[in-house]
């Protein structure tokens, strides 16, 4: 399993130009999450987080671009990401939803600005209170969420354009309330898009997916998610698939997926 992911904790290798500096979470009592990434990176996905006092801010993340080039504009957005976010969440009696709004505003301004003009970058951006089990987020473009409580599966809905595309764009957040054993998994389109013949991975899958995780940790979910993600495109018949369509060779894209547990 190794080989096959990589906890989003290191440098890239051999990337020109610059790059995000390492996530190092504190661990925050209450809350497990995760991380990863398919270890054959080739293009934009990045993640990020950060602690201060009881909250954690992070966001995920799916930059538009060649690998080197989109992570040089993720090193960029990752220094306003983490100056903003301390300034706007250190203090006790933060407004989340506000904060996280004007969090929203200074990374899509940062990132335009790192790109010299519009960039694609479909992200989810997100507050979570471990004193009170409430997650304040964002979720801009086509980073696919799914909430698991005691009663139901869900996908979250979407709150707005993709970061990148406009300056002055305003999100407007969304609050979810988290009981323990509560979980939320987040996917970056690399998985969703994962094909067998003209099939794709899907939603759906996800969903089910985390229906049926009990009792496994956040990394243990990425886990799940990236090998079936993964083994769903890359089937024998999937390659038969790719010869017999030798003229539209496979685009390989990331494969990337954050889990929260609340404990």
């Amino acid at each position: 399993m190794a080989s096959f992911l990589t906890e989003l904790r290191t440098r890239p290798v051999g990337a020109a130009g610059p790059t995000p500096c390492p996530v190092n979470l504190t661990r925050l009592e209450g809350l497990d999450i995760s991380a990863r990434y398919h270890s054959e990176r080739r293009g934009g996905d990045f993640f990020d987080g950060l602690t201060t006092g009881s909250r954690l801010v992070f966001l995920l993340t799916d930059i538009a671009g060649p690998r080197a080039e989109a992570h040089a504009i993720a090193s960029e957005a990752q220094v306003a990401f983490r100056q903003s976010a301390l300034e706007l969440f250190s203090p006790v009696g933060a407004n989340e939803s506000e904060s996280i709004a004007a969090l929203a505003h200074e990374v899509n301004r940062s990132l335009m600005e790192a790109a010299s003009g519009v960039r694609f970058a479909p992200t989810f951006l997100g507050c979570f209170n471990t004193t009170l089990g409430i997650l304040t987020y964002c979720n801009a473009g086509r980073v696919v969420a799914v909430f698991r409580d005691a009663r139901s599966v869900c996908v979250l809905e979407r709150g707005g354009v993709p970061f990148g595309l406009f300056t002055h764009v305003t999100y407007e957040p969304a609050v979810l309330a988290f009981e323990p054993q509560d979980k939320l998994l987040l996917v970056t389109k690399g998985v969703i898009e994962s094909r067998r013949g003209g099939t794709e991975f899907g939603a759906k899958r996800i969903e089910r997916l985390l229906e049926h995780c009990n009792g496994e940790t956040a990394a243990q979910i990425c886990d799940k998610v990236l090998r079936q993600a993964y083994d769903f495109g890359n089937h024998p018949w999937s390659r038969v698939q790719d010869f017999l369509n030798s003229r539209r060779p496979r685009r390989v894209e990331d494969l990337t997926a954050v889990a929260l547990v609340r404990r």
